[in-house]
């Protein structure tokens, strides 16, 4: 009988339901930990709906989850940094890509690229990864972060994908006093870039969405201006403004209107979108002119997801978010899509059914 439980989409177009598994035994660098919390990130709707291709293509049974908050229960006998009832938490990789990456900074670069917590194959059991929509998960050591005993469990998760996603380009970019740093696209990343790039200590941080809604939202969240892309005149009368300007639009978009928003040198760096572009989505003409950089930014590695952390923590810092139990899971896919969540679901992962009941 199977000892472990999650949920998982058996193809593109089935719903996540119970799927009873064995979580691999703990290795002698490995931690075993209880997930207490899964938040849902857009990745996992995009990958457990096959809408990837190449290398993301999604292999079924897919069980996503990378923003895992839980406790240690259980180490391995040459584990250094953790002990039982350690409060954790698991982002969006467990391994590295081969043994040759060990100890190489960014990880989340590396070729052959990293094992990620879910839909790649787990090299000791050659096994399709599983991540945290479940209710355990054995992680190397290495992988495994630290959560401060200020931040909430629930609230944590969300920092160990949205977090660290924004919170990399702008360590990366530099990004503090004196700059004003343009947000695109106000969920899940986007409204903990808000937060982040204000605590850095932007000049002005202005929000751009295309939903009207979310303007008070965007206020509420810290923003200092909030601009609605629909409303051309309001566009036009920022362009040249934005020193930086971070996208977090999670699928393909017209980058024209936001490259206008920049300076000369300015960056704008995407964190959002990796599906295929559509054809004259950029103007390379506007880009030459002023010399602007377009840039992209993936994940991040394990030692920013621990300073982002800690930063969140001593700085008071925390995504907003909805706790719901798991059997509301394929609802919630369906709310994020039409963008009707603020801004974070986190799965309850103690509703989870038992295995074998």
């Amino acid at each position: 009988m199977a000892s472990n439980i999650g949920y998982a989409a058996s193809d593109a177009s089935a719903p996540l339901a119970p799927l009873e598994f064995d979580r691999r035994p703990v290795g002698s660098e490995d931690v075993r930990i209880d997930i207490k919390f899964c938040g849902i990130c857009h990745s996992d709707i995009h990958q457990a709906r096959d809408e990837w291709d190449g290398a993301l293509a999604t292999n079924y049974p897919c069980m996503p989850g990378h923003e895992v908050a839980g406790i240690v229960t259980e180490v391995g006998k040459d584990v250094k940094k953790y002990a039982l009832g350690d409060r954790v938490g698991v982002g969006c990789m467990v391994f590295w890509g081969a043994d040759e990456t060990r100890g190489v900074d960014d990880e989340q670069y590396q070729r052959p690229p990293a094992i990620y917590t879910y839909n790649s194959v787990d090299p000791q059991t050659g096994k399709p990864t599983f991540g945290g929509y479940s209710d355990e998960i054995v992680v190397n050591e290495h992988f495994v972060l630290r959560i401060p005993d200020s931040l909430p469990l629930e609230k944590a998760a969300p920092i160990l994908c949205a977090g660290v996603t924004t919170w990399s380009p702008l360590r990366h970019w530099n990004v503090g006093p004196g700059h004003v740093v343009g947000v695109a696209g106000i969920g899940g990343l986007g409204h903990m870039a808000v937060k982040l790039a204000k605590a850095r200590g932007a000049a002005k941080v202005i929000a751009f969405t295309t939903t009207a809604g979310k303007k008070d939202d965007a206020l509420k969240l810290g923003a200092d201006e909030v601009v609605v892309m629909s409303d051309s005149a309001d566009v036009a009368a920022h362009a040249g403004s934005l020193d930086f300007l971070l996208s977090t639009i999670p699928e393909a978009f017209d980058m024209k209107p936001y490259v206008s928003l920049l300076k000369h040198d300015g960056t704008l760096v995407t964190v959002g979108a990796i599906t295929k572009a559509r054809d004259g989505d950029i103007d390379l003409a506007a880009i030459t002119m002023s010399r602007t950089a377009i840039a992209g930014s993936l994940i991040g590695s394990i030692a920013e997801t621990q300073e982002v952390l800690d930063f969140c923590a001593e700085n008071g810092i925390g995504p907003d978010i909805e706790i719901i139990p798991i059997d509301q899971v394929n609802e919630a896919f369906d709310k994020v899509v039409g963008k009707e969540v603020r801004f974070r679901y986190v799965i309850d992962n103690s509703t989870l059914p038992k295995a074998g009941s």
